[in-house]
């Protein structure tokens, strides 16, 4: 059992991590704002993300995506603000949520399907490509609850989280980003799989929020490793660090938004593992 230290705290529901250019960057979801710490957890930037910030990834030219969780749309962050993207309204039910761009500017961006805070039964739901110019297309279908994603460094594997069934699930990604080759990558029972990262060796770090944990799972199922997080539940994770051997997790308290608004429980913890970051994985 490896240990974790808090590095930061007093957020709402921190999410959505992602190491770029030397800094953490992530979203506080239920505080409508994104937050860019410095590898020791002092923070340099944030700024606001009207509808909830949540999943991130850069342009090939150096602007930010990022999602805006209840306008179902994806912005665009460059020198003058952020513009809109792609509108997913079309697509979504019910909340935009993680997502992933590759090294050519392609996001996968996934969606929670249904409404899970007013109780609706659970509903399979799609994952749309939007390309570089803001153009979406629909490349999956029936998945439950598509959250934590990444891309394999050579760029021909995503892999993402379908939490509520409680599995990793990988797909071949052509040579014009359309998905092919669906694949169970590891069922993680006792799991609800939340957001991913990967490691040098092919393994996914997934945050595990109701076991209190992200465990590191190979190819399979097997469970390698576990990180401990007290008191609290691990939401999302991403490797960096001067070495990529620094796994930042997002912590929070599973509440609902007024609730996690009002106790400001969320934090960043650190943990240091045994391999670092898959060079050029794309969270």
């Amino acid at each position: 059992m490896i240990s974790a230290r808090t590095i930061a705290s007093g957020f709402a529901y921190p999410e959505g991590p992602r190491w770029h250019e030397g800094r953490l960057w992530f979203a506080d979801q239920h505080d409508e704002t994104v937050h860019v710490l410095s590898p020791e957890g002092a923070r340099i930037e944030s700024f606001h993300v009207a509808g909830g910030p949540s999943g991130m990834g850069w342009l090939p030219g150096g602007d930010l995506l990022v999602v805006s969780m209840e306008g179902h749309r994806v912005l665009r962050r460059g020198a003058s603000g952020l513009s809109l993207h792609c509108d997913l309204g079309h697509l979504h039910r019910h909340l935009t949520n993680e997502m992933a761009v590759d090294a050519a500017g392609r996001a996968y961006v996934g969606n929670i399907g249904f409404d899970f805070e007013a109780g609706e039964q659970v509903k399979p739901t799609v994952l749309a490509m939007v390309e570089p110019d803001g153009t979406p297309h629909v490349v999956a279908e029936d998945l439950v609850c598509p959250n934590g994603t990444a891309i394999t460094p050579d760029g021909r594997t995503l892999i993402i989280a379908e939490s509520l069934a409680n599995r990793l699930t990988a797909f071949d990604i052509g040579a014009d980003g359309r998905l092919a080759g669906r694949r169970v990558f590891a069922e993680v029972p006792g799991h609800v799989p939340d957001g991913i990262c990967l490691d040098a060796e092919g393994c996914v770090w997934a945050a595990s929020p109701f076991t209190n944990s992200v465990v590191r799972v190979r190819e399979g199922g097997e469970i390698t490793d576990t990180v401990a997080i007290d008191g609290a539940g691990a939401f999302a994770c991403m490797l960096g660090g001067a070495d990529g051997r620094d796994l930042y997790v997002c912590v929070a308290n599973p509440s609902m938004r007024p609730e996690t608004a009002k106790q400001r429980g969320g934090r960043i913890d650190v943990a240091r593992v045994a391999v670092p970051a898959a060079p050029g994985a794309r969270p």
